[in-house]
């Protein structure tokens, strides 16, 4: 009886940690990480730029097929190569960058086909209004770092908002589009 007491706890606890275990927390490599957007220009072009400044960690359990993302972008770090357009969009304009010093997403619906992430849904935090966002992953991989020796995790991911939504109505009347496209590359190192 004893031994069979024994053994149940020495099951439960193996599961236990197991269980546990599959659970892992991520922090994303700045080296391997870039925010960026898209929007059209008078239906000619198309102007891009990135953000610089910009961390975040991730949870994954690819055995329950759960996890949690949060991601900080700062405002006055975009880039798209040009001062002159950065300082617009950092101003009230667009971004408000002084008011607003943070772009914020935090998702934890993540969907998985087999191991693979394809999608992540949570809010995405711009000019002080949340939306519900869905971020597609074009691409997610798992691998071992042979540098840092440390499972890495990420992909692609992608969404298009109507920035509209959010109180950044600059240029519409002039026919810039509500619509920009939003890709969040990330890879995540195990932690």
């Amino acid at each position: 009886m004893k031994k069979t007491i024994l053994a149940a706890a020495a099951a439960a606890a193996l599961f236990a940690s197991v269980a546990h275990a599959e659970n892992a927390t991520y922090a994303f490599d700045p080296a391997h990480t870039y925010v960026t957007f898209e929007i059209g220009h008078f239906g000619t072009s198309t102007n891009r730029g990135r953000f610089d400044k910009k961390e975040g960690t991730a949870q994954l359990d690819r055995a329950a097929k759960t996890g949690k993302v949060d991601v900080t972008i700062d405002t006055a770090s975009v880039n798209t190569g040009f001062d002159a357009f950065n300082k617009h969009l950092q101003s009230t304009d667009l971004f408000d960058a002084a008011k607003y010093p943070t772009i914020k997403f935090s998702g934890d619906k993540f969907t998985f086909t087999g191991d693979k992430v394809t999608a992540i849904s949570g809010n995405l935090t711009l000019l002080g209004k949340t939306q519900a966002v869905t971020l597609k992953a074009n691409q997610f991989n798992c691998y071992v770092n042979p540098m840092v020796k440390r499972e890495v995790c990420g992909g692609d991911f992608e969404t298009t908002i109507d920035r509209t939504a959010f109180g950044m109505a600059y240029g519409v009347d002039w026919g810039f589009p509500k619509d920009v496209k939003l890709v969040i590359q990330v890879e995540a190192v195990k932690q």
